[in-house]
């Protein structure tokens, strides 16, 4: 194992850790942001517009110097910017957009959630060759759809380091939640070690990024919470399955500094409005690996959009946003003074921020980030642990498992615990498939995955704040298809934690077949989550239709976000012909092999 020794970018003389984290307020990749009478980063920003709309879009993919935290470096830019200009379209229209690459190494772009031939999807080795340094690629195609959408370079690690910005299509007719204001608020991560670095690393030590690791204090309070005994048997529990409950993500705040469109927490993106304005907030999560938990405290907001599909409203306090997820959220500030736009990391390592306000320079208090969160039982047992009623035990944190014999625990294979039912009532069981089974890729199995669409995920479960779920999400327009799926196909999202291992069904991409899908056949997608870490599944070129545990579809989404031990089943119409990439939106996952490619014939 490698120890953690100071990385690039990590350690800097007289550099702190919360200056690392804040960033410098004067920080960035040449970043022209301007101003636009709609749609703007900020509308009192200098330089000149980063707005391109229109059928006809240049755009050059090059090397531009940076320095976001003190340590000057080199960020992968489109057009000099990064985030990249926000691109607006029209639906109806048809684009062509002249991507030239500037870069010593072969670059893309692919259109996130948009649907497009084959041929224009941006894939390297999958929709195309790839982009080669000097050469143009020409994509041009109908936009036949719209809403809020973000595009990013699918070269190897290139999405870590900068080419991606945000797609706002404006619908054919009029808007359906017409505002006064429109703003893009674009999450990002960046570092300044190079991503292949951070990979390899994780590939030697997995937890070499997870500064939150559970340490004495935590031990002598479960110890006066459980017993001597039960918090052993607890921590004995963990390290027989080689794996922490605060896994909650590869990369933390200690290696990223949290960006909200292009400005660290220091910088401060601001956006303007007058008291009463209904605001439209355009909320993208362009990161390469990080999820956030997102609020304003003080205004209530109206989810509008999801993924780029309207969405019947719903009010909440907070949402997480998955990585390459799109939120819509319209506010309506009544006082004339200013609100903090709060992303805050899931591991709560750090955060983005920005501010909403009457006028340039105001700010409001940025809160506490919440408690560290603790994985539950039901995160690494599902339903088993919901139908035994260890739904709130926070790992070692809550509850009283005294009594059990948590050494012999073999969730590690099986999901359940010894003594338990092996077919509790109303359970659904999981099919796992052959290659899961005696696989140093694989360290863990979730027989009975739970299908709760209504939990918010660890971290946001009873905070006292109103959190939105896949629940409360019921696309306004329905079902693409009426027909009811008449095959179904079942995959397992799976992994080895300590080896950094991440496929579908225990099988790496390097090893696997492409999965097949008949032209326009309906069919139902079954993703099982075996791991005790979230995924951001996406699929290229068709829609996913997300399903509740009753068959019924709910929502239209290009991503669709599987909780640790969760099942979550959608519905696809195979209606667009060719080759698509399918796989996990964590970038380092992606790379490790959780990742497939579909062939619609």
């Amino acid at each position: 194992m490698e120890d953690r020794k100071p990385l690039p970018g990590l350690t800097l003389p007289g550099f702190s850790r919360r200056r690392f984290v804040q960033g410098l307020a004067l920080g960035g990749a040449a970043a022209a942001l301007g101003a636009w009478p709609k749609l703007s980063w900020a509308s009192t920003a200098p330089g000149q517009p980063n707005v391109l709309s229109g059928t006809e879009f240049n755009l050059d993919i090059a090397p531009t110097p940076a320095n976001f935290t003190g340590h000057p470096t080199v960020a992968h830019t489109i057009n000099g910017q990064l985030p990249g200009p926000i691109l607006r379209w029209r639906e109806g229209t048809t684009v062509t957009l002249r991507v030239t690459n500037r870069l010593p190494v072969q670059s893309s772009i692919h259109w996130h959630g948009i649907i497009v031939p084959a041929d224009m999807d941006g894939v390297p080795g999958i929709s195309f060759p790839g982009i080669a340094p000097g050469e143009t690629f020409v994509y041009r195609f109908p936009v036949k759809q719209s809403g809020t959408y973000w595009y990013h370079s699918h070269s190897h690690f290139q999405e870590q380091n900068g080419p991606y910005g945000p797609l706002v299509i404006e619908p054919a007719g009029p808007e359906r939640n017409p505002t006064e204001r429109d703003y893009v608020v674009m999450l990002n991560d960046w570092t300044d070690v190079d991503p292949a670095r951070i990979f390899a690393i994780l590939k030697k030590q997995s937890d070499y990024f997870n500064f939150n690791e559970l340490t004495l204090p935590d031990f002598l309070r479960d110890t006066s919470m459980l017993g001597l005994r039960g918090a052993l048997q607890v921590r004995a529990m963990w390290n027989q399955m080689r794996m922490s409950p605060r896994d909650a993500i590869d990369v933390s705040g200690f290696t990223y500094t949290y960006l909200m469109n292009g400005a660290t927490p220091a910088g401060n993106w601001t956006g303007l409005f007058k008291p009463g304005e209904r605001v439209r907030l355009r909320f993208i999560n362009g990161s390469a690996n990080s999820y956030f938990d997102v609020r304003i405290p003080g205004l209530k907001m109206i989810v509008i959009s999801a993924d780029g599909q309207d969405v019947h409203p719903v009010t909440v306090d907070e949402f997480r946003i998955a990585v390459a997820e799109t939120y819509d959220v319209i506010v309506q500030p009544q006082e004339d003074h200013a609100y903090t736009i709060f992303a805050q990391s899931i591991d709560r390592s750090g955060y983005a921020r920005g501010t909403l306000a009457t006028r340039t320079g105001m700010e409001a208090e940025v809160p506490i980030m919440d408690a560290v969160p603790t994985l539950t039982m039901v995160d690494m047992m599902g339903a088993m642990a919901q139908g035994h009623g260890m739904s709130n035990m926070q790992g070692m944190d809550h509850g009283s498992m005294s009594g059990m014999d948590m050494s012999t625990m073999q969730g590690k294979h099986q999901g359940a615990m010894p003594g338990m039912s092996l077919d509790p009532a109303g359970m659904k069981k999981a099919h796992h498939a052959r290659t899961e089974y005696n696989n140093p890729g694989v360290d863990m199995h979730v027989d009975w995955p739970r299908t709760d669409l209504n939990d918010p995920g660890v971290g946001l479960r009873d905070n006292g704040r109103r959190v939105l779920t896949y629940a409360d999400l019921h696309s306004v327009e329905g079902p693409l298809d009426p027909r009811e799926p008449d095959r179904e196909i079942e995959m397992h999202l799976t992994g080895n934690m300590q080896r950094f291992v991440w496929s579908f069904d225990g099988v790496v991409f390097s090893d696997a077949k492409p999965v097949h899908f008949k032209f326009n056949e309906r069919l139902r997608i079954v993703l099982c989550n075996d791991t005790m870490m979230n995924h951001p599944i996406h699929l290229h070129g068709i829609f996913s239709e997300l399903e509740n545990p009753q068959g019924k579809v709910i929502a239209r989404k290009h991503t669709i976000n599987v909780q640790p031990a969760q099942r979550v089943t959608y519905a696809v119409t195979a209606d667009n012909p060719g080759r698509w990439a399918y796989h996990c939106h964590l970038l380092y996952h992606m790379e490790a092999g959780m990742f497939r490619e579909v062939v619609t014939a």
